[in-house]
């Protein structure tokens, strides 16, 4: 089973208090930009990330936050399970947008050694890791990086501070999440408002995320989907639990306020469109999970183009082998 030292990591960008910076082979910022004023244009600025800091604080303020980490914890799992199949010891991990350690907790289950993984957290932004290069032998991220302006950039973090044949295993929420919610919000503001503004957060296309992927540096590379059903007592118990979880919009062109009856409309929308036979809406959360890894010369690869000493044409005839040599017997 593989052994993991992760760090866990939050979302700020300064240190936690009393953690040993020069132990931790922290840096300003990676892949030799000297500062966040060397991000991608402008067009990269999709969300308030201010506002989303102060949504999240106040997510983990309330008085059982845990009650909302039901989404979290099952896709915590799932990237702990992709963890233990890849047959290798991790010395070093590092968790980017950790949570309360949704992913860690998973793989403290499932270790062998019954001993609980150490962790340390250190405050830090997606877009400008703190770490060296070559640090970390796994890097993995959960539900965070759909919150980030330039994921480009972010991917490109990751790859650097990747060991090389260091691997990245992460998931995202995919452009199909909360269709039911998004399509309803529209229906009810045009009919009521004559017109509508973006509600729920634009995602990233999945067949945009192989190509995020491989032009970081990434090799070896698997994108797969997944959706993950939850069902709710009605729309505003949704919203509610987005809020909890500090999922809620944070575009910089979201509309700040509905109108009271637009809601109404939209819930009863929903209803009407989606219910279940036992009254209960669904929502569709749609996972992207991803894996690449950073080259290494001992990493398999490729024939070269036009190596081959075999055609299609003799390929083919194998079938046809195989079934005389059966008969032969």
């Amino acid at each position: 089973m593989p052994l993991l030292t992760p760090l866990r990591f939050s979302w700020r960008r300064l240190p936690a208090a009393g953690v040993p910076v020069k132990n931790l082979g922290l840096r300003t910022v990676a892949s030799g930009a000297s500062s966040p004023s060397g991000a991608s244009p402008k067009a990269f600025n999709i969300f308030d990330r201010d506002l989303k800091r102060k949504q999240k604080n106040w997510a983990a303020r309330q008085p059982e936050p845990m009650k909302f980490d039901y989404l979290k914890e099952e896709v915590g799992s799932r990237i702990a399970d992709r963890v233990y199949d890849i047959a290798r010891d991790f010395r070093l991990a590092l968790d980017v947008g950790c949570g309360r350690g949704y992913v860690a907790e998973h793989l403290n289950k499932k270790n062998a050694l019954e001993t609980e993984i150490p962790t340390v957290s250190v405050l830090a932004d997606e877009e400008f890791l703190p770490f060296r290069e070559n640090t970390f032998d796994l890097v993995v991220s959960s539900l965070s990086l759909h919150w980030v302006n330039d994921l480009p950039r972010a991917l490109e973090q990751i790859h650097y501070v990747l060991k090389p044949d260091g691997v990245f295993i992460g998931a995202m929420f995919g452009g199909d999440t909360l269709f039911e919610l998004r399509c309803s919000l529209q229906l009810a503001e045009t009919e009521r408002e004559g017109g509508f503004s973006p509600h729920v957060s634009p995602f990233t296309a999945v067949n945009d995320l192989g190509h995020l992927l491989g032009r970081a540096g990434f090799n070896t590379l698997t994108v797969d989907t997944d959706e993950i059903q939850v069902n709710y007592p009605g729309m505003f118990e949704l919203m509610e639990d987005l809020q909890g979880m500090g999922e809620s919009n944070c575009a910089w062109n979201r509309k700040a306020l509905l109108h009271r009856d637009t809601m109404l409309a939209a819930a009863a929308v929903y209803q009407e469109m989606y219910r279940n036979e036992d009254g209960s809406v669904p929502a569709t959360y749609q996972i992207y999970y991803m894996i690449g890894w950073k080259y290494h010369d001992s990493q398999a690869r490729p024939a070269e183009r036009g190596s081959a000493t075999v055609s299609f044409g003799e390929l083919g005839k194998i079938n046809d082998l195989m079934s005389q040599g059966k008969k032969s017997q």
